[in-house]
């Protein structure tokens, strides 16, 4: 695989939405743009449950595109960029359908905020995290509310805080981000496809409740997450973080 690409296949009722760039997954906006079409459209699909996972044998996701972050040039665009992984866990938050995530390799920034809006997330013990965003000049400001959602606000700013640091795949699973790590990709594949298939044969209205107790409490993350794509889209325009983008080029 060479091409940046998103595609949605259906196996036995589930629906596997996969993304891809060859920037060790980095995600540029039109890759996250039709990320979040591929999960609104999935609604309407036959698919009982719905399955998150990247493309190649490596990094899950970088996180956000270093590349287009370095040209944002106002503050307009800086906000736009960041709605991006904004609208793409709004998604997932929104869709009836729970979301199984796979997590194969490193999850970097937007990445862990990925893996954090799945309803159930496994991964490999490859899968080691980082929230690098401090230390490039901005913060993990969007996907914090799903994040700390899931590993609570002590573990969320000590990932945040020490930004340089990539926390392991056994400390993802004892702080709730991953239920379970497992040794291969093969057995990986072979966890979440039992989970997924398994899920896809309850009975769907329960899954759908199901789905709604668990994203409880976060009506204003529309309203909140458009706040939090606009700070970063501020601060990616300060002299530091272009200074420090440079030097990843």
């Amino acid at each position: 695989m060479t091409n940046p690409h998103v595609s949605f296949n259906i196996k036995n009722k589930v629906g596997y939405i996969e993304f891809f760039h060859p920037n060790h997954n980095a995600m540029p906006s039109d890759v996250l743009q039709k990320l979040e079409q591929t999960i609104v459209d999935a609604e309407t699909s036959e698919a009982k449950v719905l399955v998150l996972q990247s493309g190649g044998d490596r990094t899950f996701c970088a996180g956000a595109s270093f590349n287009e972050l370095i040209v944002i040039d106002n503050e307009a665009t800086g906000k736009a960029f960041f709605l991006g992984f904004a609208n793409v866990i709004n998604a997932m938050r929104k869709s009836s359908k729970l979301i199984i995530g796979r997590v194969q390799g490193k999850a970097v920034g937007g990445g862990v905020g990925l893996a954090a809006a799945t309803d159930y997330c496994l991964a490999t013990k490859y899968a080691s995290i980082k929230l690098s965003e401090l230390s490039i000049g901005i913060g993990p400001f969007v996907i914090e509310p799903a994040v700390t959602r899931k590993i609570g606000v002590s573990n969320m700013s000590q990932m945040t805080l020490n930004a340089e640091k990539f926390y392991t795949a056994e400390w993802a699973k004892n702080n709730g981000l991953f239920a379970e790590v497992c040794e291969t990709t093969e057995a990986l594949d072979e966890s979440v496809t039992t989970l997924a298939e398994k899920l896809a044969s309850y009975n769907p209205e329960a899954l759908q409740e199901m789905k709604k107790v668990l994203w409880e409490n976060t009506e204003d993350w529309d309203d909140l997450l458009d706040k939090r794509a606009e700070i970063s889209g501020k601060l990616v325009l300060s002299d530091f973080t272009k200074e420090t983008l440079r030097w990843f080029q």
